[in-house]
C-alpha cells in the first residue's frame, strides 16, 4: 500500500524510470494499465485520470514519448475495457456481488446506480471522468441490458473525450514551471476533481434516502 501511495504521490518520476527501462514495452504496459481500470471491476484502485495527465505533460518532454501514439492506443484500450465490462455485466450481472468482498463492493454498484439515476444513458461518457463509475459504469449498463449500439456508440465518445482531454491537458500545462514544483498536489488535485461527479448524485440518493 506505501509503495502504491509512492507511486501515485511521484507519478512522474516513477513513469520516467519505466520509460527508461521498459522501453516500447512501455506502450503495451500503459495500454494494459488503463484497459484494466475500464474493463475490470475488480481493478477500479489503478490510476486512470492521474496517469493520463503525467503521461501527457512527459509526451511534451524530450524523451522519446510519443504523443499521437499515447492518444491512439489509450482511446483502444479505453474503447475496449468498457465493452468487455459491459458483456462481463450482461452475463454475469449482480451475482458477482451476492457476497460483498473485499474487490465486489455492494456499495460500488450502489454509487454509481445514483450515477444513472442522474445522467441516464449518457453515464457511460459522464462516467469516465469519475473514478469508480468509470470502471462500474459498463458493467452496471450491461446488467441493465443497454441498447448494444447506443452503448458503443457512447463507449467511442467517453474514450475519446476523456483520453484526449486528459493527455493533451498534461501535455499543455503540465510542464508549467509551478505545475512541475508541485506535480504531487495536482495529481491529488486532479483525483479530487474528478471524483466530484460521482459523489455528488451519491450524496444526493443517501440524502433522498433519509428523507
Amino acid at each position: 500500500m506505501t509503495n502504491f501511495i509512492d507511486i501515485i504521490l511521484h507519478l512522474d518520476a516513477h513513469l520516467l524510470e519505466w520509460i527508461t527501462y521498459f522501453g516500447p514495452w512501455f506502450y503495451v504496459i500503459m495500454f494494459l494499465v488503463i484497459f484494466c481500470e475500464t474493463g475490470l471491476v475488480v481493478t477500479p484502485f489503478l490510476p486512470g485520470d492521474s496517469l493520463l495527465f503525467a503521461l501527457g505533460a512527459l509526451a511534451a518532454l524530450d524523451n522519446g514519448l510519443d504523443i499521437w501514439l499515447l492518444l491512439g492506443s489509450l482511446t483502444i484500450a479505453g474503447i475496449l475495457g468498457d465493452t468487455v465490462n459491459y458483456h462481463i455485466g450482461k452475463y454475469l450481472g449482480p451475482k458477482v456481488f451476492d457476497n460483498d468482498s473485499r474487490f465486489f463492493k455492494r456499495e460500488y454498484l450502489i454509487q454509481t446506480q445514483a450515477f444513472y439515476n442522474n445522467w441516464g444513458s449518457f453515464t457511460v461518457v459522464a462516467a469516465r471522468f469519475a473514478p469508480i463509475a468509470r470502471t462500474f459504469a459498463p458493467f452496471v449498463a450491461g446488467i441493465g441490458s443497454m441498447n448494444y449500439k447506443r452503448f458503443i456508440s457512447y463507449n467511442i465518445i467517453g474514450a475519446v473525450a476523456w483520453v484526449f482531454s486528459f493527455i493533451l491537458a498534461g501535455y499543455f500545462f503540465g510542464n508549467l514551471p509551478m505545475v512541475k514544483r508541485n506535480f504531487h498536489i495536482v495529481i491529488f488535485g486532479v483525483i479530487f476533481i474528478s471524483m466530484l461527479p460521482m459523489l455528488v448524485p451519491w450524496f444526493k440518493s443517501k440524502v433522498s434516502q433519509k428523507a
